[in-house]
């Protein structure tokens, strides 16, 4: 398509706006065309007034031959936002690499295309919509679910507002084909997401290869050859309370009675999780935390943080000003859809009294607490062993401790002191939440899976409780959690872990730098020698491939590195160990490795 013909899709009263200038524009380069006319076929299309406003002032501008304009209307169209393993994530927009009602319409009918395409003979298949309180998910869960309606599935949208959690619960509870939560998670203000579970052989995980692959050639069938004023639309259900107060009862069982009470202090994140722990909480029969007053109800512009991560720099601020008011024990954080958790104690060593524990800690802490209930439990032929009649490798009897690949190796730890199973999956809970009898599963990134049961997805709600018993029972007992930690250290070994983190603008420095790791791989790192490094790119011991490199070091120490799957970032994580010693000089030796280590890296990915 030439120049001439592109400029032809732009509407005239686009290209002469009220007020402008009737001389001719410029017209655009030739290699600009096809981007020109796919912004104008979206626009034809597009249901939502608010980005297609965005996209006429884009197409005025590159009619005038603004340079932003055309860039950034190439930035919008010239890619697509990829669907996923991780469903799909971004910022909110117009355009094919933004997340738009036209996007999400396109991945609905491509979901149930998929979903009907894989139906038994006979069955029709359903799907439950959730959505958490930023910007536009209600939207795109109503449009999803009309959508989906109109193409022959069985659409249930939650109720109102909720946690992911809750949603990841209803797939299993009503036994679903499949599931879609409309959520960003943790991500900045300007984000959106999408994320898909499958449910039946599935149990209700997030989708993993090929099911992404299956679903994304759907979706680009449906975005190649349909319009969205012609997609159909049909009734879909509105799931009632009952869903949620089975979520809270089935949750509030999975612990006794407090031993004692916990003066802690809860922030939601300016997230959707506060009336659902409320409710648990309540159930379950625990005193109320206090509250992070500007941070507790649900807003989609998250005010208070830069960035609505609890493991972001000074996001919990104000959730430690208001702990040293009170003097609490605990502070308790979930992320703007519930399910990641952060822990913070008292400490007089830390700036503002108190520390964030890592997640490698919280989930050492649990998978310690997992291991002594299973050892607990009576025997049964069926223990811990659900929904694993499709795996081959057969469940002990005390189950399965489960981490992601660069989780701290503490829980292998925990696992082998107590004669249960360990299993290494790669990132993300689409891969923890399928280990063979699970009990308990973590990754350091502040996901916990204590029930699954009933939730096979990181829970920030079910841990925020299992938590809390935690505490109640050490408190109980006259000690703190701080104590319970150091009592780990001494009966398994201290490990330490650190994360280098860096946010990049240009997706590409993040290959530049795995591609100069593979071809100039580090003999040492700091003044650590380097014992081997694999490299999980083409799969490894049993694992999928996955960019991702493990490096080993002389002494035990490990250091991974690898792109995020949701976010423009490289990520590095340090591990180390030591056994040897009293706790303080354990914790000494084990520190002063990783302060290496991470010296090392700093300078190697720079």
């Amino acid at each position: 398509m030439d120049a001439t013909v592109a400029a032809a899709f732009v509407p005239a009263a686009l290209a002469h706006p009220v007020g402008a200038s009737t001389t001719s524009a410029p017209a655009p380069a030739p290699d600009d065309a096809a981007t020109f006319a796919a912004a104008t076929a979206w626009l034809a299309q597009d249901p939502d007034p608010e980005t297609q406003a965005e996209l006429r002032a884009l197409l005025r501008g590159a009619q005038s031959a603004d340079e932003a304009a055309i860039t950034e209307l190439h930035a919008r169209f010239d890619e697509r936002l990829a669907f996923g393993t991780a469903g799909l994530r971004g910022a909110i927009g117009a355009g094919s690499n933004r997340m738009n009602r036209v996007l999400v319409s396109q991945a609905a009918a491509g979901l149930a295309a998929f979903l009907i395409g894989t139906a038994l003979p006979g069955q029709t298949p359903s799907v439950v919509i959730g959505y958490d309180g930023r910007k536009n998910s209600q939207v795109f869960a109503a449009d999803s679910a009309a959508i989906m309606a109109g193409a022959g599935v069985r659409a249930i949208l939650l109720p109102r507002l909720l946690p992911t959690p809750v949603l990841a619960f209803a797939v299993r509870h009503l036994d679903a084909s499949a599931g879609v939560m409309v959520t960003a998670s943790h991500n900045p203000a300007a984000d959106n997401g999408y994320k898909v579970y499958l449910g039946g052989a599935n149990s209700g995980s997030q989708i993993v290869s090929p099911d992404d692959a299956f679903i994304a050639a759907e979706i680009h069938r449906v975005a190649t050859h349909t319009t969205i004023p012609d997609l159909p639309r049909g009734a879909y259900e509105t799931a009632e309370e009952t869903v949620v107060q089975a979520y809270i009862a089935a949750t509030a069982a999975t612990v006794g009675p407090p031993r004692a009470q916990v003066n802690a202090v809860y922030t939601a994140m300016h997230g959707v999780g506060w009336d659902t722990t409320r409710r648990v909480l309540e159930a379950a029969g625990y005193d109320l935390p206090t509250l992070v007053d500007a941070q507790i109800a649900p807003d989609p512009t998250f005010p208070t943080v830069a960035f609505p991560n609890p493991e972001e720099p000074g996001a919990l601020d104000l959730a430690f000003a208001t702990a040293r008011e009170i003097d609490a024990e605990l502070v308790i954080a979930n992320d703007p859809d519930a399910d990641r958790l952060a822990i913070a104690i008292p400490d007089a060593d830390a700036a503002g009294g108190y520390r964030r524990l890592t997640g490698n800690e919280v989930g050492a802490i649990l998978g310690w607490r997992a291991a002594e209930r299973a050892e607990l439990a009576p025997l049964a032929d069926d223990a811990a062993t659900d929904d694993d009649a499709e795996t081959s490798a057969p469940a002990p009897r005390n189950g399965t401790l489960a981490c992601s690949i660069v989780s701290s190796p503490a829980l292998k730890a925990v696992a082998d002191a107590y004669g249960m199973r360990f299993e290494e999956t790669l990132t993300g809970f689409k891969w923890v939440s399928r280990a063979p009898g699970l009990v308990f599963g973590y990754e350091e990134a502040l996901g916990y899976l204590v029930n699954p049961t009933t939730v096979r997805d990181k829970d920030g709600i079910s841990a925020a409780l299992a938590l809390l018993s935690l505490v109640s029972d050490l408190k109980n007992e006259g000690f703190t959690l701080a104590d319970h930690l150091h009592h780990f250290s001494g009966r398994f070994g201290h490990f330490s872990s650190s994360q280098i983190s860096v946010r990049v603008t240009d997706l590409s420095s993040i290959s530049r730098v795995m591609d100069r790791l593979r071809s100039n791989p580090p003999v040492f790192i700091g003044r650590i020698r380097v014992d081997h490094i694999d490299d999980l790119a083409g799969g490894f011991l049993g694992l999928p491939p996955s960019d991702v490199l493990r490096i080993r070091l002389v002494g035990g120490a490990r250091v991974m590195v690898r792109p995020s799957g949701t976010e423009p970032k490289l990520k590095v994580y340090l591990d180390t160990s030591s056994v040897v010693g009293t706790v303080v000089e354990r914790q000494v030796a084990a520190n002063a490795v990783l302060a290496e280590l991470e010296r090392g890296m700093r300078e190697l990915i720079a």
